[in-house]
């Protein structure tokens, strides 16, 4: 199935970036949000990443105009009907994207539709559509116009046909992709979350302060940040849903959330969101 349109549920963080590499990659582009004001929104984030791009000479002036050309904010998800598919950036919250795939299903029974979730069950989200096997996880990494992978999520019912329409449009919008089994964390989040909560133990304990802890993993394996500030930039209430998610799901203690990110989350210290987490912002 060739794409030629694409439409984003989900105007947020991980949304407008998905929008923004769609229209960047020539696709015509739909961004949709529950408030029109949040897809508008999209759409300034999307104008500001590309000024920036043109800042650092990495976007031309004529590209950033061509993109937003093929970009629009829509009031209504029916508009979304059109599209050959359909990526929700919605939050981590499985019965909500069931509801929203069984919606999008009956609005359109040819399209693709595919989830960004970083953790949750692909296959019970494309259980609740009228044909599950057009049902596929594409999983993004923040920030979207920079970041290069494409974790792709088959379900139990996911198609050859999906995946590999998948593979191509992912290569088209300048991802890596890999293909992993349907399976709680998938191979990034699973690694990462267990990287990230062992990282908030040591602070616990004192091991060392947040920055060397972080300094540690960026000059000593190369990651290009810390797993602390990498928490901070996804959000910690995030990462501490996943954590719970995954502690529930495989049994096991590695995942099981630390004290220190119970209390951060319940005093508002979300990271750069609010302002605070392991640092300020």
């Amino acid at each position: 199935m060739e794409i030629e349109s694409i439409g984003v549920l989900g105007a947020g963080t991980m949304g407008h970036g998905i929008a923004q590499v769609a229209a960047q990659a020539g696709y015509r582009t739909l961004l949709y949000d529950v408030a029109p004001s949040l897809a508008e929104a999209g759409l300034r984030r999307i104008a500001e990443n590309l000024d920036k791009g043109i800042e650092r000479g990495k976007v031309k002036p004529a590209e950033k105009q061509a993109t937003l050309q093929r970009l629009s904010a829509v009031s209504q998800l029916g508009a979304l009907a059109g599209c050959g598919l359909i990526i929700e950036a919605i939050p981590e919250d499985l019965a909500l994207k069931r509801r929203v795939f069984q919606e999008l299903s009956q609005l359109s029974g040819q399209a693709i539709l595919a989830s960004n979730t970083s953790s949750l069950s692909v296959t019970q989200i494309a259980s609740a559509a009228a044909r599950p096997e057009r049902v596929v996880g594409m999983h993004f990494f923040n920030p979207v116009h920079i970041m290069k992978l494409l974790e792709i999520v088959r379900a139990r019912q996911t198609s050859d046909a999906t995946v590999e329409t998948a593979r191509r449009v992912g290569a088209r919008l300048g991802k890596e992709s890999i293909v992993v089994r349907d399976s709680p964390g998938f191979a990034s989040s699973r690694l990462g979350i267990a990287l990230g909560l062992e990282a908030i133990r040591m602070l616990e304990e004192g091991v060392a302060s947040a920055e060397d802890i972080d300094r540690a993993m960026e000059l000593g394996y190369g990651y290009p940040m810390g797993p602390l500030k990498l928490g901070d930039l996804v959000g910690l209430d995030v990462r501490l849903a996943i954590a719970e998610y995954l502690h529930r799901e495989l049994h096991s203690d590695v995942f099981r959330p630390p004290k220190l990110l119970q209390d951060m989350v319940r005093a508002g210290k979300l990271g750069r969101k609010t302002g605070q987490g392991f640092y300020k912002y």
